[in-house]
């Protein structure tokens, strides 16, 4: 009986290689039994398809050294006209996880009944077809930009109006449990063409990005969605990801007088520096205590102080106040010139 067990694990090792595809694309090292089961697929919004036949090749979840970790879906170019992509997927059986992968063909074989979105509904592609050499978009379920693309269609009957509660992502016990149809086991032996090298390419960097890691981001990557392979990267909400936001920039310190704290909007035209119709209402307020103000022409000891200033007008009334009034001063420092005794003889002095 042990002769027999180790016989089947063998046999099943064996079914692993052939179910992984060549160049690496998600590949299971031999003697590598996966006991825990890829996280939950993601929920996200399609970016805009770039190009006039550009494919959609939904994200997943592969496995590497590092665990389990999101190959965010992405627009690519066939292959060849008339090529449609089969997506990969992982399946449950014997007490461990394979990857079945994903290839192009003349036609959508079996990929778990997984429901990845897009026309990809867990069977077969509702997303679009080949007339002609030209790819056509079924924009009920296709994001597409219809400014660049125009070969577009509407067929809303792809559309599955009721609620997926299943997110898993792998087929077998604990997922989904759909087989494949007698017409899809035939495609399965079709001429297949493997994954391109930009597929592979997409792969491997996010491989490399920790935070597309299972282990890190929990089940949720930022980076869900791609616009094309090394182009923008898109998040849940469908939004450019972006890796962080700029500081907000800093507030002056809190002034009295002025509303919330803020700097009035004139400043920034003037240097920084008050407006002329600041100043003009400076100049109202402390025009009583420059009208009482005396002369600096004469006032040496006003010159020397240097403490008065255009804001305090108690300032202003002290310093006026220690001062001799401007006539007075202006006599004091004057001799009077008297008029002469003959030459006034006779006349009344002037009032």
């Amino acid at each position: 009986m042990h002769i027999l067990g180790k016989s089947r694990y063998l046999l099943f090792l064996v079914a692993l290689l052939f179910l992984v595809p060549t160049a690496s694309f998600a590949q299971i090292a031999i003697g590598l039994s996966i006991h825990v089961g890829p996280p939950a697929l993601p929920v996200y919004a399609q970016p805009a398809c770039p190009h006039e036949g550009f494919m959609w090749t939904p994200g997943y979840w592969a496995y590497g050294s590092m665990g389990y970790y999101w190959v965010p879906g992405v627009w690519v170019a066939a292959p060849q006209p008339g090529f449609l992509w089969t997506p990969g997927y992982w399946g449950f059986a014997g007490g461990a996880y394979g990857w079945h992968g994903g290839y192009w063909g003349a036609h959508v074989g079996f990929y778990g009944g997984i429901n990845y979105g897009f026309g990809y509904g867990g069977a077969g592609l509702g997303g679009g077809e080949w007339v002609g050499g030209a790819f056509r978009y079924n924009t009920a379920v296709m994001n597409v930009n219809t400014s660049v693309v125009h070969n577009t269609y509407v067929n809303n009957t792809v559309v599955n109006n009721t609620t997926v509660v299943n997110h898993a992502a792998f087929n077998g016990a604990g997922g989904v449990t759909a087989q494949p149809t007698a017409q899809e086991q035939s495609y399965a032996h079709e001429n297949h063409v493997q994954p391109t090298a930009s597929q592979v390419s997409h792969e491997q960097t996010a491989s490399s990005d920790r935070s597309q890691w299972a282990s890190t981001n929990h089940g949720k990557p930022s980076n869900l969605a791609m616009d094309k392979v090394g182009g923008r990267s898109f998040n849940q909400q469908g939004h450019v990801a972006t890796a962080a936001s700029p500081k907000p920039a800093a507030h002056e310190a809190p002034s009295p007088g002025r509303p919330n704290n803020a700097a009035p909007n004139g400043r920034a035209a003037n240097g920084g520096k008050p407006t002329p119709a600041e100043n003009s209402g400076q100049k109202t307020v402390n025009k009583t205590a420059a009208d009482h103000s005396a002369p600096k022409t004469n006032n040496a000891a006003a010159e020397r102080s240097g403490q008065k200033t255009n804001n305090n007008v108690a300032a202003d009334h002290k310093a006026t106040a220690a001062k001799p009034a401007p006539q007075a001063h202006k006599q004091a420092s004057k001799p009077q010139n008297k008029p002469s005794a003959k030459k006034n003889e006779g006349k009344e002095p002037k009032k």
